[in-house]
């Protein structure tokens, strides 16, 4: 059975550290976090604690912190035959400071606290400094999902920049769309068919073919009377997206 210690309680570390309570492989032995009252929900299910000095022997340590308290943490974990992992998709596996085996476990999907997470549909992008750790790694990974990748530190960070496009830019979009439907008192769930069917449509055909809509077909009055509709900052944004769609279709097709 693999030993866990869970550093950190935020979306991710909140996902991973239920998967392992009930994992049968996997021995989720303490989490970390800074605020203690933030994992106290824990107690009588697993040992915490807030001091980094404290923390139990395990196999494997995982950091589900910030990116930028990955240095400071990982250089507390110094135990030179145990695994030492960061969940970054942004940072190189030589931000971990400790004098253990390093490796990444990065988990490409958007993660809250308040909906739950089927880890077997998660691709995952692994990464070890050594081939002993990364077969513990692989083992690791596969407790959670069989789609595993290894992908090394700058192919992860394409991955992740590619992941900001699909899913946080994507994102604020529909709050930009609920917020345009909001003030005309137009139910935003109307939507809700057209947001899946994109989606789905994508999983058959390129994104390139997929593309549809005013810009496209360079239908200038729709697009200037969408502009009229629109605050300063959406205007911004869809002036920005509609000569980018212009630009792509006017040198390719």
């Amino acid at each position: 059975m693999i030993k866990v210690v869970v550093l950190g309680a935020g979306n991710l570390g909140y996902h991973l550290t239920q998967k392992m309570l009930n994992s049968t492989t996997i021995k989720l032995i303490q989490v970390y976090n800074r605020n203690i009252h933030k994992i106290e929900y824990l107690k009588d299910k697993v040992e915490i604690t807030n001091n980094l000095n404290h923390l139990k022997q395990a196999d494997i340590y995982i950091l589900c912190v910030s990116d930028n308290a990955i240095q400071e943490i990982s250089s507390h974990l110094n135990s030179p035959t145990k695994l030492v992992l960061h969940t970054s998709g942004a940072t190189s596996i030589d931000n971990l400071k400790s004098n253990s085996e390093k490796g990444v476990i990065y988990f490409p999907q958007t993660f809250s606290i308040d909906k739950n997470v089927n880890f077997n549909n998660i691709p995952i992008c692994i990464e070890a400094s050594a081939d002993k750790s990364l077969t513990l790694l692989k083992k690791f990974a596969s407790e959670f999902s069989n789609n595993i990748y290894l992908i090394n530190s700058e192919q992860r960070k394409v991955v992740h920049l590619a992941a900001v496009f699909v899913n946080n830019f994507v994102n604020h979009l529909y709050y930009n769309a609920e917020q345009i439907c909001n003030e005309k008192n137009v139910p935003f769930e109307i939507l809700h068919p057209i947001i899946l069917e994109t989606v789905q449509k994508i999983d058959k055909i390129s994104p390139f073919k997929a593309q549809t809509g005013p810009a496209k077909r360079q239908d200038t009055k729709t697009i200037n009377t969408h502009k009229a509709m629109l605050t300063s900052t959406q205007l911004d944004i869809y002036t920005l997206l509609t000569k980018s769609i212009q630009e792509t279709y006017v040198k390719k097709l």
